[in-house]
């Protein structure tokens, strides 16, 4: 299944004392390179945060307005992302407009094992191909919206609805979503664990140094 993919890397780590979650490690690699491997496969992946200058050739970067205004508005930074990248091939004849995936998974970077509820997403979305996207389901039934596939053209749709009540900045992900049909889906246990505090980073196994 053809998709693309927007990483959200630019919160403020508050509980972590600002600590980047991106810079992070796990099992040798951070959490950004780890995001980045759960994507593989994606045709464009957008990193929403500041640019670390070690990204893979091709990724694109972009930025929340404002800095720091949540994961709703990075969600509508990435997807601004993908569509100017379409926009700038289809300008230097490289592609037809109209050609970025129908699909954009979009995944936080904190989740170290987030790479084994990927497949299982595209997998139910490919027998549901009517449904809007795929929302993972935590082994204790809780909805991870950071760790979802969705259609393209519904995410941008509620976009611009939310643009026309005042934005996204410090919106709730979940208004964001509140009015697709999403499939779902039950994940593997521990993929969408997520490092929010040191204790969280200690109990997956995540290095990092404290301030």
């Amino acid at each position: 299944m053809d998709f693309d993919a927007v990483i959200l890397a630019g919160g403020k780590s508050s509980r972590l004392g600002g600590v980047p979650k991106a810079e992070l490690k796990f099992g040798g690699a951070t959490l950004l390179q780890r995001a980045l491997e759960a994507a593989h496969g994606a045709g464009t992946v957008v990193v929403v945060g500041p640019d670390p200058g070690t990204l893979p050739d091709g990724t694109l970067t972009a930025r929340e307005d404002p800095p720091f205004a949540g994961p709703a508005a990075a969600i509508e930074a990435g997807l601004a992302a993908l569509e100017q990248d379409d926009v700038t091939r289809a300008g230097h004849g490289r592609l037809p407009s109209g050609t970025h995936a129908r699909w954009v998974l979009v995944m936080a970077c904190d989740m170290p094992f987030a790479g084994t509820a990927v497949p299982v997403l595209l997998s139910e979305l490919a027998e549901h191909p009517d449904a809007e996207g795929a929302i993972s389901v935590s082994a204790d039934g809780r909805r991870q919206p950071l760790l979802g596939v969705y259609r393209f053209s519904a995410l941008q749709r509620e976009v611009l609805a939310a643009a026309e009540q005042g934005g996204l900045a410090n919106a709730a992900v979940f208004r964001l979503l509140a009015r697709l049909d999403l499939l779902a889906v039950p994940v593997p246990a521990g993929s969408t664990d997520d490092v929010d505090t040191w204790g969280d980073a200690a109990a997956l196994g995540v290095d990092g140094d404290q301030p």
